[in-house]
């Protein structure tokens, strides 16, 4: 029996709309690139303007470090007093949401989009990420599409989350598994 192989050619995502004209996401790839992606503006208040501009929202206090991506602001939505460190990549085809008070660490990926590899034309998946209040993804960590992170929740330093990370716990590793609860004084 022959084995189905793998057929590029056979793609098609037509179905995928990631929100905003062609014209809207045009213009935010360079407002990106210039403001939030390169180390020329390292002040949050225009970032956090320009995302706001584009139809993210965002809360109060939020702090926005050189060199991050952001792939659809409309598809964003950002608590107060949350921390995006330099270098995170936020990949949100779909919707993103990061409560109050989270810091994504250094060069951290949230990935809403994934192919599946189980079908020839590797037809595309997409799902959303929510981050509640108090969580922290670590440095070059990867949070996949689907997961969310409960409150307070912890992804230690280049791990990768998948599911649901239980509230005021610590995960660990590829994939990550729950090392230990979460303990603030």
């Amino acid at each position: 029996m022959a084995q189905q192989q793998t057929r590029l050619d056979l793609y098609n995502n037509s179905w995928f709309n990631p929100g905003g004209s062609s014209l809207k996401r045009l213009i935010w790839y360079f407002i990106n690139d210039f403001f939030l992606n390169s180390g020329l503006f390292p002040f949050s208040g225009v970032k956090v303007f320009l995302l706001r501009l584009f139809g993210a929202k965002i809360g109060k206090g939020v702090v926005i470090k050189p060199f991050v991506n952001i792939k659809y602001p409309w598809n964003l939505q950002v608590g107060d007093h949350t921390w995006i460190g330099e270098g995170v990549w936020i990949d949100n085809l779909t919707s993103v949401s990061i409560g109050s008070h989270c810091c994504l660490s250094q060069g951290a990926f949230l990935l809403c989009g994934n192919h599946d590899f189980s079908v020839a034309g590797f037809d595309l998946i997409v799902k959303s990420i929510q981050m509640e209040e108090g969580s922290w993804v670590g440095a070059k960590s990867i949070v996949s599409p689907g997961t969310e992170m409960k409150s307070h929740s912890v992804l230690t330093a280049g791990s990768l989350a998948k599911g649901v990370l239980e509230p005021f716990s610590i995960y660990q590793g590829n994939p990550a598994v729950k090392i230990k609860s979460r303990t603030i004084s």
